[in-house]
């Protein structure tokens, strides 16, 4: 089997409710899609990055697991465009005793579910209307792979947890929409957080923006938080 790695590198988690963590992040190369605020775009084509063989890579994950590492983050790209390759180096991660991390914006709901036992911590990352994603024509059916995506997730007891970014383009309306959706199908205990993550270096949104976007959230999960990202702010990769 092989892999198209994009990088391999420890650096701090600086997203979501684990930021500050130790993490070991491996890279697949490789997204079909492209959003506007994407900052990994060297590692979006499919030929990108260097092809390995699973055992190579394997073995570049047990030399760069420093001491202390908390997880391991399998990140891109979007890693579930190899999600055969991405099922075995889990595997082969969970056997260290070290739990796993998945990156992705869940396209793909059969994929997901190919990989999720195999995955300790689920981030569930909707993309907005905005995102440029993917066109208004097919957003209905991302939106269907992410929901099924959530619904895996908690089925299988996995620490879960919802991240949205927001930019000054995303729109208050759609966001309300999706709200209801996601709590007409999950309970908020079954969620382990809800992060609102603003956009970066493009389309900034101002804080009045982001406090309208979290009462929206408020109401349905009051334990609601706006998180940057941390490791641009001190310089990590």
């Amino acid at each position: 089997m092989k892999v198209r790695l994009s990088e391999i590198f420890t650096s701090l988690e600086g997203e979501g409710i684990l930021y500050g963590t130790k993490t070991l992040f491996v890279r697949l190369a490789g997204c079909p899609f492209k959003c506007f605020y994407c900052d990994t775009k060297d590692s979006l084509p499919m030929d990108s990055g260097q092809e390995y063989d699973l055992e190579e890579v394997c073995k570049l994950i047990e030399k760069n697991l420093e001491k202390n590492t908390y997880k391991v983050n399998f990140t891109g790209g979007d890693p579930l465009v190899q999600s055969e390759a991405l099922a075995e180096m889990a595997k082969f991660v969970q056997a260290k005793n070290i739990p796993t991390y998945i990156e992705s914006s869940c396209y793909d709901s059969q994929k997901f579910f190919q990989v999720l036992p195999y995955i300790n911590y689920i981030k569930i990352e909707f993309k907005t209307p905005d995102s440029e994603f993917v066109d208004l024509k097919h957003y209905s059916k991302l939106l269907e792979n992410e929901m099924q995506c959530l619904r895996y997730a908690v089925d299988s007891r996995k620490t879960t947890y919802i991240k949205v970014v927001i930019s000054s383009k995303t729109q208050l309306e759609p966001f309300k929409n999706l709200l209801e959706k996601v709590f007409s199908i999950i309970s908020k205990s079954e969620i382990a957080g809800f992060i609102i993550q603003p956009s970066y270096g493009i389309a900034e949104p101002s804080l009045k923006q982001l406090f309208s976007f979290y009462d929206a959230v408020y109401p349905y999960y009051n334990e609601v938080r706006i998180v940057p990202q941390l490791h641009k702010f001190i310089g990590a990769p």
